[in-house]
């Protein structure tokens, strides 16, 4: 199957009876000379480019570490995919090509914190949303970690202006590449939703703040992402300074010195930095050492604080959480995973987050959850604020400062797979909404799950058709507003909950100070 782009003809293949075209670069490889800096144009190639297996993965680094061996294949067989700086690249998903059909473009930005992580995974698979919706899919690799988000602007010189920037430069880039090329894979350059979990929807909430962005997709949805604030100038100067300390580089000559070395060499400096420089005053909301930075320029002010960017207030959205994301940071946790811990070991790693509001919040999940296990009641605690408190603080900003409509949700269905330990974890829902999740080992694929999994899917794909998450799948959805902050709860069966867990919402609102 074979499609032509602006740099060149696509060679694809099929599967499941849709057409995909895999490894397609969208910018030349940022390696040698390139590295740090802004993304550059691909250079055209000649003949029909082979597109039909996935290629490299950005340079790793931050794996969780010390999963549990019952959890190792738990979202699906691992991505071997080598390492690579030449990483630009993305994946096309389309039921037709060159068709004249203009499908609405999803667009996914992976996981994994701006350190790791990759669109090459099975559960990653486009073909059943695309097929199930009608819709092109599109998921992206990008520059990660020390390599996209390295501050080299006083150390570097004017090129290395936007270095701290590079990996979100680099998702520009890939927007840039779907206006101009998607087309010729049935899809419809104006009508495009961008979509991620985990730090994809970090990574869609630093795209909502950017004025580069602006025209290049027209919905989003943020999943267990909401990213509030990003580094400032200045921490992330600092946190290049300790990393030129580890790796005996002087500021003078930093930025060739940098290029010079090997890629392990690099990677091995970020535990180091991040250790010495330690956590930022805005612990709840300033989530990642090596991600975008803050610059007046590229990103003229945080996302979503202390209001949410105007950048871009006519992007309808939806946002949401699963109900227990800690469970899977927590599972490593033998007296967690367990259910041993005990109530005062439970407070002491309250205290660690709560500080002198521990005793309220030990007070109102006991009271809230009598029946709960030490280890569930911690979960459900460290999942509000960690998780929650963000995407509510994202969604009730967004509402004051927005023309479009914010939607609220909660996927709330446990899985029933070892023995109800992980119940509603972190990153489960991924496959649900790419609709692969017996292509992983985290549900029962019971009819519960697939029909779970179908309108999940259905509503993604719904509201990326329109901008509004209407689908027979589920009941009418209203937008959020602080009133009645209504939000559907994905489960076994659908429904919509006003204010649901209402008192821990308000409870670390409080401690947090965003009421």
């Amino acid at each position: 199957m074979r499609v032509d782009i602006s740099s060149g003809a696509l060679r694809g293949t099929t599967v499941e009876g849709v057409a995909v075209f895999k490894a397609v670069p969208y910018a030349a490889p940022p390696m040698g000379a390139l590295r740090f800096l802004p993304p550059r144009p691909v250079v055209a190639w000649s003949g029909e480019r082979d597109a039909t297996a996935y290629a490299g993965r950005a340079p790793q680094a931050g794996l969780r570490s010390g999963t549990r061996p019952e959890l190792e294949n738990f979202s699906g067989p691992p991505d071997t995919s080598p390492d690579s700086e030449d990483c630009l690249t993305l994946h096309v998903w389309t039921p037709g090509v060159s068709d004249g059909a203009k499908r609405p473009v999803m667009v996914w930005w992976h996981g994994g914190a701006f350190a790791y992580g990759s669109a090459n995974a099975e559960r990653l698979r486009g073909s059943r949303l695309a097929k199930r919706g009608d819709v092109v899919v599109v998921t992206v690799n990008h520059r990660l970690n020390i390599f996209g988000h390295l501050d080299l602007s006083e150390s570097g010189g004017a090129d290395f202006a936007r270095s701290g920037n590079a990996g979100t430069l680099d998702m520009v880039a890939a927007l840039e590449w779907v206006r101009d090329n998607i087309s010729a894979f049935g899809g419809d350059p104006g009508n495009v939703t961008i979509f991620g979990e985990s730090g994809g929807g970090g990574k869609v909430s630093t795209l909502l703040a950017m004025p580069s962005a602006a025209g290049l997709f027209h919905k989003a949805i943020i999943q267990s992402g909401a990213a509030v604030r990003h580094r400032t100038r200045e921490r992330a100067l600092r946190l290049t300074s300790l990393v030129l300390k580890e790796l005996g580089i002087s500021a003078g000559n930093a930025a060739s010195a940098l290029q010079a070395l090997p890629v392990a060499a690099l990677l091995a400096a970020i535990k180091p930095a991040e250790r010495a420089l330690g956590a930022s005053e805005h612990r709840f909301f300033d989530r990642y050492p090596f991600g975008p930075v803050v610059d007046g320029d590229v990103l003229p002010g945080h996302p979503f604080d202390p209001v949410a960017s105007p950048v871009m207030r006519d992007i309808p959205l939806l946002i949401g959480d699963m109900k227990d994301e800690t469970a899977s940071f927590l599972a490593p946790d033998d007296l967690v995973w367990n259910r041993t811990i005990s109530e005062m070991q439970m407070e002491e790693r309250i205290r660690a987050l709560a500080g002198d509001h521990t005793g309220r919040v030990v007070e109102t999940y006991r009271r809230l959850y009598p029946g709960a296990s030490a280890a569930d009641r911690l979960i459900s605690a460290t999942t509000d604020c960690n998780f929650r408190i963000r995407s509510l603080t994202l969604a009730e900003r967004r509402v004051a400062n927005a023309t479009a409509p914010v939607w609220m949700y909660s996927f709330e269905w446990e899985t029933p797979v070892l023995g109800g330990k992980m119940k509603a974890p972190h990153a489960m829902d991924v496959p649900f909404c790419f609709d692969t999740i017996d292509l992983t080992n985290a549900t029962d694929n019971s009819e519960t799950a697939k029909n779970l999994a179908a309108a999940m899917s259905g509503v993604w794909a719904a509201f990326a058709r329109s901008g509004v998450p209407d689908h027979p799948s589920i009941p009418h959805w209203p937008a959020y507003d602080t009133k009645t902050r209504a939000t559907l709860m994905f489960d076994a069966t659908c429904r919509v909950e006003n204010d649901p867990r209402g008192e821990t919402r308000a409870l670390w609102q409080d401690i947090v100070g965003t009421r």
